[in-house]
């Protein structure tokens, strides 16, 4: 079946569930870099953040192939929280153990699972390495404009939500993104870095 990139994330999930390998594909080939910089951006490890990663999008297809999806919102805010909870429980394993655990249990490589990755090698570097950018140079931004920026451009949360979220108004919630984004444009600029799109 050929997959169409006007389909909707909802309709690639039906169609993954009746069994369509390809439309889930097509779902990790949509969401992936978004994922991947949020996981990034909250544990500084690239090892830790592929294994997240992996373990985010394992989850998601076992929840949909089991008939458990049943999420009313959008696919791309289920798909971060699951994500979001992942970290959690590394923090927790982290502070429980107060080290890393270095273990190395039997992996599934989801690169290879869902065959998905067609970019080369240097493509797949480079866009690793212009997240990483964006993530180091968030952390200069103040708090309040850094944490609206995640929300919104990696969790892919509306400005109600992020404005419920932190307890502001929406009009608070736009100008801190907006100054987020001129602050982060200046920072890019002085650090020869051209990595984004506006997350609008």
């Amino acid at each position: 079946m050929i997959i169409k990139k006007t389909m909707t994330d909802e309709e690639l999930v039906k169609l993954y569930e009746s069994g369509v390998n390809e439309a889930f594909d097509a779902l990790l080939l949509r969401h992936k870099d978004k994922v991947y910089a949020s996981i990034y951006m909250s544990v500084r490890d690239k090892d830790l953040a592929n294994d997240i990663f992996q373990e985010t999008f394992i989850k998601a297809i076992s929840t949909i192939k089991q008939g458990r999806y049943t999420e009313k919102g959008k696919f791309s805010s289920w798909i971060s929280r699951i994500a979001h909870n992942l970290i959690i429980d590394q923090f927790r394993t982290e502070k429980n153990e107060n080290t890393i655990s270095n273990d190395e249990d039997e992996e599934l490589d989801l690169l290879n699972d869902i065959r998905l990755y067609e970019e080369n090698v240097e493509d797949t570097m480079i866009r690793e390495q212009v997240y990483e950018d964006v993530v180091r140079l968030m952390n200069y931004l103040p708090d309040n404009q850094k944490e609206v920026l995640r929300m919104r451009f990696f969790e892919d949360l509306s400005f109600k939500e992020i404005a419920d979220a932190t307890g502001v108004s929406i009009n608070t919630a736009l100008g801190r993104m907006r100054y987020a984004i001129i602050n982060l444009r200046k920072l890019a600029d002085a650090n020869d870095v051209y990595p984004c799109q506006e997350p609008y």
